[in-house]
Protein backbone atom coordinates (compact mmCIF):
# COMPACT_ATOMS: atom_id res chain seq x y z
CA UNK A 1 0.00 0.00 0.00
CA UNK A 2 1.74 3.20 -0.87
CA UNK A 3 1.92 5.71 1.75
CA UNK A 4 -0.79 8.15 0.94
CA UNK A 5 -3.18 5.61 0.27
CA UNK A 6 -2.30 3.97 4.03
CA UNK A 7 -2.81 7.93 5.39
CA UNK A 8 -6.30 8.31 3.32
CA UNK A 9 -7.02 4.57 4.76
CA UNK A 10 -6.20 4.92 8.38
CA UNK A 11 -8.15 8.50 8.78
CA UNK A 12 -11.31 6.84 6.94
CA UNK A 13 -11.19 4.05 8.96
CA UNK A 14 -10.75 6.22 12.20
CA UNK A 15 -13.82 8.29 11.56
CA UNK A 16 -16.04 5.18 10.70
CA UNK A 17 -14.95 3.42 13.56
CA UNK A 18 -15.80 6.91 15.50
CA UNK A 19 -18.95 7.16 13.43
CA UNK A 20 -20.36 3.30 15.16
CA UNK A 21 -22.96 4.13 17.08
CA UNK A 22 -23.09 2.19 20.25
CA UNK A 23 -25.84 4.29 22.15
CA UNK A 24 -28.56 3.98 19.55
CA UNK A 25 -27.50 0.69 18.55
CA UNK A 26 -27.71 -0.37 22.22
CA UNK A 27 -31.78 1.23 22.44
CA UNK A 28 -32.70 -0.45 19.74
CA UNK A 29 -31.73 -3.70 20.50
CA UNK A 30 -34.22 -2.51 23.82
CA UNK A 31 -36.84 -1.07 21.35
CA UNK A 32 -36.18 2.13 22.79
CA UNK A 33 -35.02 5.28 20.25
CA UNK A 34 -32.14 6.80 22.03
CA UNK A 35 -32.78 9.97 20.51
CA UNK A 36 -35.78 10.58 21.63
CA UNK A 37 -35.70 9.91 25.27
CA UNK A 38 -34.07 11.56 28.04
CA UNK A 39 -31.64 14.20 26.68
CA UNK A 40 -31.58 12.52 23.35
CA UNK A 41 -28.39 12.52 22.83
CA UNK A 42 -26.71 8.83 21.58
CA UNK A 43 -23.24 9.04 24.19
CA UNK A 44 -23.35 6.63 27.06
CA UNK A 45 -24.28 9.27 29.93
CA UNK A 46 -28.30 9.06 28.43
CA UNK A 47 -28.11 5.53 27.61
CA UNK A 48 -27.01 5.04 31.57
CA UNK A 49 -29.81 7.16 32.64
CA UNK A 50 -32.76 5.42 30.27
CA UNK A 51 -31.72 1.82 29.96
CA UNK A 52 -30.02 1.69 33.33
CA UNK A 53 -26.12 1.32 34.45
CA UNK A 54 -25.30 -2.00 33.12
CA UNK A 55 -25.54 -1.09 29.56
CA UNK A 56 -24.81 3.05 30.43
CA UNK A 57 -21.70 1.13 31.35
CA UNK A 58 -21.02 -1.62 28.53
CA UNK A 59 -21.81 1.54 25.85
CA UNK A 60 -19.12 3.46 27.67
CA UNK A 61 -16.74 0.56 27.59
CA UNK A 62 -17.52 0.33 23.54
CA UNK A 63 -16.83 3.50 22.86
CA UNK A 64 -13.58 4.26 24.37
CA UNK A 65 -12.74 0.64 22.75
CA UNK A 66 -13.50 2.65 19.36
CA UNK A 67 -11.03 5.64 19.87
CA UNK A 68 -8.58 3.11 21.08
CA UNK A 69 -8.84 0.87 17.81
CA UNK A 70 -8.59 3.53 15.84
CA UNK A 71 -5.34 4.85 16.87
CA UNK A 72 -4.17 1.43 17.23
CA UNK A 73 -4.90 0.53 13.88
CA UNK A 74 -3.66 4.14 12.37
CA UNK A 75 -0.03 3.29 13.74
CA UNK A 76 -0.15 -0.21 12.20
CA UNK A 77 -1.03 1.52 8.74
CA UNK A 78 1.16 4.63 8.99
CA UNK A 79 3.84 6.75 10.23
CA UNK A 80 3.47 10.42 12.90
CA UNK A 81 1.92 12.65 12.90
CA UNK A 82 -1.24 11.11 10.99
CA UNK A 83 -2.26 8.19 14.27
CA UNK A 84 -3.10 11.77 16.04
CA UNK A 85 -4.88 12.73 12.80
CA UNK A 86 -6.59 9.57 12.56
CA UNK A 87 -7.67 10.46 16.50
CA UNK A 88 -9.21 13.57 15.53
CA UNK A 89 -11.03 11.74 12.22
CA UNK A 90 -12.57 9.25 15.29
CA UNK A 91 -13.38 11.98 17.81
CA UNK A 92 -15.12 13.96 14.73
CA UNK A 93 -16.67 10.53 13.74
CA UNK A 94 -18.75 10.14 17.29
CA UNK A 95 -19.65 13.53 17.78
CA UNK A 96 -20.86 13.40 13.41
CA UNK A 97 -22.07 9.94 12.88
CA UNK A 98 -22.46 9.05 9.31
CA UNK A 99 -25.21 6.64 10.58
CA UNK A 100 -27.41 9.41 12.27
CA UNK A 101 -27.23 11.80 9.47
CA UNK A 102 -24.26 13.63 11.50
CA UNK A 103 -25.72 13.76 14.86
CA UNK A 104 -23.71 12.11 17.54
CA UNK A 105 -22.65 12.23 21.16
CA UNK A 106 -20.61 14.73 23.19
CA UNK A 107 -16.84 13.23 22.36
CA UNK A 108 -16.15 12.49 25.81
CA UNK A 109 -15.95 8.50 25.29
CA UNK A 110 -14.19 7.93 22.54
CA UNK A 111 -11.98 11.26 23.55
CA UNK A 112 -10.60 9.23 26.33
CA UNK A 113 -10.18 6.14 23.73
CA UNK A 114 -8.22 7.80 21.70
CA UNK A 115 -6.36 9.92 24.82
CA UNK A 116 -5.16 6.36 26.14
CA UNK A 117 -3.76 5.72 22.75
CA UNK A 118 -1.59 8.78 22.33
CA UNK A 119 -1.42 10.01 25.93
CA UNK A 120 -2.20 7.20 28.67
CA UNK A 121 0.13 8.97 31.00
CA UNK A 122 -2.08 12.01 31.13
CA UNK A 123 -5.19 9.60 31.37
CA UNK A 124 -4.12 7.83 34.49
CA UNK A 125 -4.56 11.38 36.34
CA UNK A 126 -7.43 12.71 34.41
CA UNK A 127 -9.63 9.46 34.96
CA UNK A 128 -9.68 10.09 38.55
CA UNK A 129 -10.00 12.98 38.45
CA UNK A 130 -13.28 12.84 36.41
CA UNK A 131 -14.44 9.99 38.99
CA UNK A 132 -13.91 12.22 42.09
CA UNK A 133 -15.73 15.29 40.76
CA UNK A 134 -18.68 13.22 39.51
CA UNK A 135 -18.88 11.24 42.83
CA UNK A 136 -18.79 14.59 44.80
CA UNK A 137 -21.30 16.35 42.51
CA UNK A 138 -23.37 13.91 40.85
CA UNK A 139 -22.90 16.10 37.82
CA UNK A 140 -21.58 14.17 35.01
CA UNK A 141 -21.10 17.26 32.74
CA UNK A 142 -19.12 19.00 35.49
CA UNK A 143 -16.47 16.04 35.59
CA UNK A 144 -16.30 15.91 31.80
CA UNK A 145 -15.99 19.56 31.57
CA UNK A 146 -12.77 19.68 34.42
CA UNK A 147 -11.24 16.47 32.87
CA UNK A 148 -11.43 17.88 29.14
CA UNK A 149 -9.78 21.76 30.85
CA UNK A 150 -7.52 19.80 32.70
CA UNK A 151 -6.12 18.02 29.60
CA UNK A 152 -3.77 20.38 27.75
CA UNK A 153 -1.75 20.96 30.67
CA UNK A 154 -1.76 17.46 32.46
CA UNK A 155 -0.12 16.02 28.63
CA UNK A 156 2.53 19.34 28.70
CA UNK A 157 2.93 18.70 31.88
CA UNK A 158 4.61 14.81 31.19
CA UNK A 159 6.40 16.00 28.51
CA UNK A 160 4.70 15.05 25.21
CA UNK A 161 5.95 16.46 22.02
CA UNK A 162 3.94 19.59 20.72
CA UNK A 163 1.41 18.21 17.86
CA UNK A 164 0.49 15.84 21.19
CA UNK A 165 0.00 18.81 23.16
CA UNK A 166 -2.12 20.87 20.50
CA UNK A 167 -3.72 17.97 19.77
CA UNK A 168 -4.83 17.38 23.40
CA UNK A 169 -5.54 21.26 23.33
CA UNK A 170 -8.36 21.06 20.22
CA UNK A 171 -9.93 17.77 22.24
CA UNK A 172 -10.14 20.57 25.33
CA UNK A 173 -11.78 22.87 23.27
CA UNK A 174 -14.35 20.71 21.56
CA UNK A 175 -15.57 18.43 24.07
CA UNK A 176 -16.17 21.74 26.86
CA UNK A 177 -17.84 23.35 23.11
CA UNK A 178 -19.81 20.33 23.06
CA UNK A 179 -20.76 20.98 26.54
CA UNK A 180 -22.03 24.71 26.09
CA UNK A 181 -25.77 24.11 27.42
CA UNK A 182 -24.32 22.15 29.93
CA UNK A 183 -22.53 25.25 31.26
CA UNK A 184 -25.50 27.05 31.05
CA UNK A 185 -27.63 24.80 33.53
CA UNK A 186 -24.74 24.50 35.77
CA UNK A 187 -24.47 28.27 35.88
CA UNK A 188 -28.16 28.14 36.85
CA UNK A 189 -28.14 25.42 38.75
CA UNK A 190 -30.65 23.74 36.43
CA UNK A 191 -28.31 20.96 35.28
CA UNK A 192 -29.42 17.47 36.36
CA UNK A 193 -27.39 14.86 38.44
CA UNK A 194 -27.33 11.46 37.55
CA UNK A 195 -28.25 8.56 40.19
CA UNK A 196 -25.21 6.70 41.41
CA UNK A 197 -27.66 4.62 43.68
CA UNK A 198 -27.81 6.66 47.09
CA UNK A 199 -30.40 9.02 48.28
CA UNK A 200 -30.04 12.75 48.81
CA UNK A 201 -30.69 14.00 52.57
CA UNK A 202 -33.58 15.22 51.85
CA UNK A 203 -35.07 11.28 51.39
CA UNK A 204 -35.38 11.91 47.29
CA UNK A 205 -33.59 10.09 44.75
CA UNK A 206 -31.04 11.61 42.71
CA UNK A 207 -32.33 13.01 39.55
CA UNK A 208 -31.27 11.81 35.74
CA UNK A 209 -28.11 13.33 34.36
CA UNK A 210 -27.81 15.80 32.25
CA UNK A 211 -26.84 15.67 28.53
CA UNK A 212 -23.19 14.74 28.43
Amino acid sequence: MSEPLAIAAAIAAAYLLGSLPFGYLAGRARGVDIRTVGSRNVGATNVFRTLGKPIGIAVMAADIAKGVLAVVLARWITDDPWPLVAAGAAVVGHVYPLWLRFRGGKGVAVGCGVAIGLMPLAVLVLVPVWVVVIVATRYVSLGSIVAAAALTPTVWAFGYEWPTVAFAALISVAVIGRHHANIRRLLRREELRIDLGRRRRDGNPGAGAGPV
